[in-house]
């Protein structure tokens, strides 16, 4: 990574994340419109498919995409499928069974079918991909897990469908896309837990990765953007426990840094580190209008407090946030001066930014922003603005504390060293 200096108030970019042109990426909004394309790429498939995603549920519309990857099995194309133990684990019993007696291999990420599985280290680093590769020339990534868009785990069938988006990806990207799949694919495949800082050694890693893409990628032909594609720039980043811990983090802080009139923010979990609450505060001291827009609706009550505990903080430096309440809000997106957009699997908190495997397209390209932007401002639109609610009675600040304290103790058991 590039790391260069800021000078008179011109936007530099500090930390390239790798941004490759020529690509095709089309935002898509929830399962709805999700489901339907990865469905129809499967059905074209010819050669092999990779997925890997954090729920792999149950339901109606799970199975659909489950039997269509029965189907591409069946016509000769190689299916590799990777889910999380703890996500998918009310379902991992059925996706088994139906892929019993098929050349679909189910490799599950850490699984947690014993309960002695909690005491090995590293068990609540997740995997929290949502990405699909087929043929090496389609890849989807976002934060769509495959379950049905009006169905919580938690709290059962909803009215309206959850707020959530991905993305649909074509040209030079996608494979970088696909080495990410395979690795992860393969890493649960073999059945191993590998130590993270045993993995960290580089030469070893180097063999390692080297052995792994000789035996499970089989021969490639190499993918090049389309010619009559227009020319969009984007980067994959990634964030892992190897030596992109991380990425996410940066690209999300150096983009606020950047921002000269606007940021806008949307996240279901959100609880910063100094990092990006210090861009947000300077971004809006600067005259950017900074707007967050944050669950309404909460699935998980902690999660709404960790949120809740930083509103009078960031409202005192100038920072809008607004609270989704039509249904519930999944969607980890952002746009900032109508040029730089994300879409991915990453919160804005421990969970996402120190400790899970995660995986967001950053476009620089003022169409897709536009198309992304109008969708926030859809979602503004239907939700409340927070006004300058408490904040610094005795109540609020023995629950900042607590919030604190318990994120504090949580990343010292999982092993992140340092300050959030």
């Amino acid at each position: 990574m590039r790391r260069l200096g800021r000078r008179r108030g011109r936007r530099i970019r500090t930390v390239d994340p790798g941004f490759v042109g020529g690509n095709r990426v089309e935002l898509l909004r929830g399962g709805d419109q999700l489901f339907p394309r990865m469905q129809a790429a499967i059905a074209r498939a010819h050669r092999d498919i990779w997925l890997a995603t954090y729920i792999f549920h149950h339901d109606e519309t799970s199975l659909a995409l489950a039997d269509a990857l029965l189907a591409a099995d069946r016509r000769g194309v190689r299916v590799r499928l990777v889910v999380d133990g703890f996500g998918s684990g009310a379902s991992i019993a059925t996706l088994q069974q139906r892929f019993a007696g098929s050349g679909v291999a189910l490799a599950v990420f850490r699984p947690m079918d014993r309960w002695w599985r909690w005491l090995q280290p590293g068990q609540l680093r997740r995997l929290h991909h949502k990405l699909c590769v087929v043929d090496g020339e389609q890849a989807f990534v976002g934060g769509i897990n495959v379950i049905d868009d009006r169905l919580d785990l938690h709290h059962g069938r909803t009215e309206l469908p959850r707020l959530d988006f991905a993305v649909q990806l074509s040209g030079g990207l996608v494979e970088q896309v696909a080495q990410s799949v395979r690795s992860i694919w393969s890493r649960a495949w073999l059945g191993r837990d590998f130590d993270d800082a045993l993995l960290d050694y580089v030469p070893l890693r180097r063999r390692f990765g080297l052995w792994l893409t000789q035996l499970w990628r089989g021969p490639q032909r190499l993918v090049r953007p389309p010619a009559r594609l227009r020319p969009i720039c984007a980067a994959f980043v990634q964030r892992d426990n190897l030596r992109r811990r991380r990425t996410i983090e940066h690209a999300y802080t150096e983009a606020i840094r950047g921002a000269r009139a606007s940021v806008d923010l949307v996240c279901p979990y959100f609880y910063p580190g100094q990092r990006i609450r210090h861009a947000l505060h300077e971004a809006a001291r600067r005259g950017v209008r900074v707007r967050l827009l944050l669950q309404g609706k909460l699935d998980y009550r902690l999660a709404g407090w960790a949120a809740e505990a930083l509103y009078a903080d960031l409202l005192g430096h100038g920072v809008e946030i607004y609270e989704y309440t039509p249904a519930f809000l999944h969607a980890k997106v952002a746009v900032v001066d109508g040029q730089w957009a994300t879409v991915g699997s990453s919160n804005i908190d421990p969970l996402s930014l120190l400790v899970n495997l995660e995986a967001n397209v950053v476009v620089e390209d003022g169409d897709f922003a536009r198309r992304l932007a109008a969708e926030i401002e859809a979602a503004l639109a239907v939700s409340a603005r927070v006004g300058k609610r408490g904040g610094m009675g005795l109540r609020a600040m023995l629950r900042r504390a607590a919030v604190a304290w318990f994120a504090y103790v949580f990343l010292r058991v999982v092993g992140v060293a340092g300050r959030y």
